[in-house]
C-alpha cells in the first residue's frame, strides 16, 4: 500500500499563506531562515532608480512648463492638448515604476522569506505569493555583494546560481556567516553524492565533508 494519499496533493487554505512548516516534506529540518532586513529592503527600492526618475522629471517637468509659459497649450485645440497630456504621462512611465516599487516595498518585504533546510532552499517572494525550491546538488555557485546601503544596514545580498537559473536573497543579516555555510553545505552535500561513505577511505587527503543536517552547521542571525 503507498503512503500518498489524496491528502498530500490538496492545496493549502488562504489561511495558511504557504508558510515556510506548510511546505516542509517528511523528516525535513529547518536549519536556518530569514527575511529581507526591511530597512534596507525598502531604502534599496528608493534609491536604485532615483537617478533615472530625477533626470526623467528633469526632462519632462521642463518640456511642459517651457509650452505653458510660451502659451502653446492655449494655442492647441483641447483633444491636441489631451494628446499631449497622454503621451507625457505614458512616457513618465519610469517614473511610475519607481512609485509602485516603493509603494508595494513593504507587502513584499513582508511575503518575503527565505531557508536553509537539510535537503534544500526555500524562496518565498512576491506581492502575490511565488515560493521556489533551489536543491543543493543543483547550486553551480553562492557569492556575496554589499553595496553602499547594505554596508549602512550591515547585510547583503546574496547571490545563488544554479542549473537551472539564478536567484537572490536580499539584504540578508549576518551575510557572511550565512553564505561561509551555505557554501559549506553545497560543498558538503556534494562531496557525499559523488563520494558517498561507504566508498571513502579511512584516510583522505580530499574535502573532509562534516555535514549532519543539523541546526549547527549554520550561523544564525
Amino acid at each position: 500500500m503507498s503512503k500518498y494519499s489524496e491528502k498530500n496533493f490538496v492545496m493549502p487554505s488562504s489561511k495558511e499563506k504557504n508558510n515556510i512548516e506548510d511546505m516542509l516534506s517528511e523528516n525535513e529540518e529547518v536549519l536556518w531562515r530569514g527575511k529581507p532586513n526591511r530597512k534596507a529592503f525598502i531604502l534599496s527600492k528608493i534609491f536604485t532608480m532615483l537617478p533615472l526618475v530625477i533626470l526623467w522629471l528633469i526632462v519632462d517637468v521642463g518640456i511642459i512648463t517651457f509650452m505653458a509659459v510660451k502659451g502653446i497649450f492655449s494655442q492647441m485645440s483641447w483633444w491636441l492638448v489631451l494628446i499631449i497630456v497622454l503621451f507625457f504621462l505614458i512616457h513618465l512611465t519610469p517614473f511610475w515604476i519607481w512609485i509602485s516599487n516603493i509603494v508595494t516595498s513593504s507587502i513584499q518585504q513582508k511575503n518575503m522569506e527565505y531557508a536553509l533546510t537539510n535537503r534544500r532552499i526555500i524562496i518565498r517572494t512576491g506581492i502575490f505569493i511565488d515560493v521556489q525550491n533551489i536543491y543543493y546538488a543543483d547550486i553551480v555557485s553562492v557569492n556575496l555583494k554589499v553595496g553602499l546601503i547594505d554596508k549602512m544596514c550591515h547585510v547583503g545580498d546574496i547571490y545563488i546560481v544554479s542549473k537551472f537559473g539564478s536567484h537572490v536573497l536580499f539584504d540578508i543579516n549576518n551575510p557572511y556567516g550565512v553564505v561561509s555555510n551555505l557554501q559549506k553545505i553545497v560543498q558538503d552535500i556534494k562531496n557525499d553524492i559523488y563520494f558517498p561513505n561507504e566508498l571513502r577511505p579511512k584516510t583522505n587527503s580530499g574535502y573532509s565533508t562534516n555535514y549532519t543536517g543539523n541546526n549547527n552547521d549554520i550561523i544564525k542571525n
